[in-house]
């Protein structure tokens, strides 16, 4: 069928069907207002990844999810819990999707300290639906654990799943609007007092594991 004049093609992600997901609350004080780190991850069916590494004059590379240093690692996945296909274009990580399947977004944290994570998808919060910003509060990620976002979130029990549909039937484009329709943004927050500082990483870089080293003496 031909799209109707003015109508996006590729994938959006919709306001699905309920699903229990029960969240408690912690506190967790930021170590900074500014995020430790942020990435994004586009998504489109797989003639909308490829358009758009053309669009990038980038030839496409094998994914890679991990970022930064690799202690976090995002990725978008199946209902199986199996890694969606994608690709490298230049910076941006590319993601390919099929419309009407479910997507979970998933952070592993391989560090002994914990994160808060703020994630959005076409640009809307996932806990408040609202136009996204890091300033707003959002999951904490536990210390060598895994953090499983199932969708947007209607309450303190459950969430409406995420699902790839078409751009006009997205959450966004129904809420506020589809200019930000195809990305999900991660933004992590290093927790206050436990985070990775130069000082303290000169400390470890430069521990001796044998401070004492010498001869026995003879006793006093």
């Amino acid at each position: 069928m031909a799209s109707q004049a003015g109508e996006r093609p590729g994938l959006g992600t919709s306001f699905g069907e309920a699903v229990y997901a029960p969240v408690h609350h912690e506190s967790f004080e930021r170590a900074s207002p500014d995020p430790w780190a942020e990435l994004a991850l586009y998504y489109d069916d797989a003639r909308g990844v490829a358009a758009h590494a053309a669009f990038l004059g980038e030839r496409l590379a094998p994914l890679d999810v991990a970022t930064g240093d690799g202690a976090i690692a995002v990725a978008l996945v199946d209902e199986a819990g199996r890694t969606l296909p994608g690709a490298r274009a230049g910076d941006r990580t590319l993601v390919v999707g099929e419309a009407g399947a479910r997507y979970r977004i998933v952070v592993h944290d391989a560090t002994p300290a914990r994160f808060e994570i703020v994630a959005s998808v076409d640009g809307l919060d996932v806990i408040d639906g609202r136009p996204a910003d890091p300033v707003r509060r959002g999951y904490i990620v536990e210390p060598h654990d895994t953090l499983v976002i199932d969708g947007f979130r209607t309450s303190d029990q459950g969430v409406a799943a995420f699902r790839f549909g078409t751009v006009a039937d997205s959450y966004a484009a129904r809420t506020a609007g589809d200019r930000d329709v195809g990305v999900v943004g991660i933004a992590i927050f290093a927790e206050r007092g436990a985070a990775w500082r130069d000082d303290e990483m000169e400390l470890r870089d430069t521990a001796n594991p044998f401070p004492a080293r010498g001869y026995a003496q003879p006793p006093q």
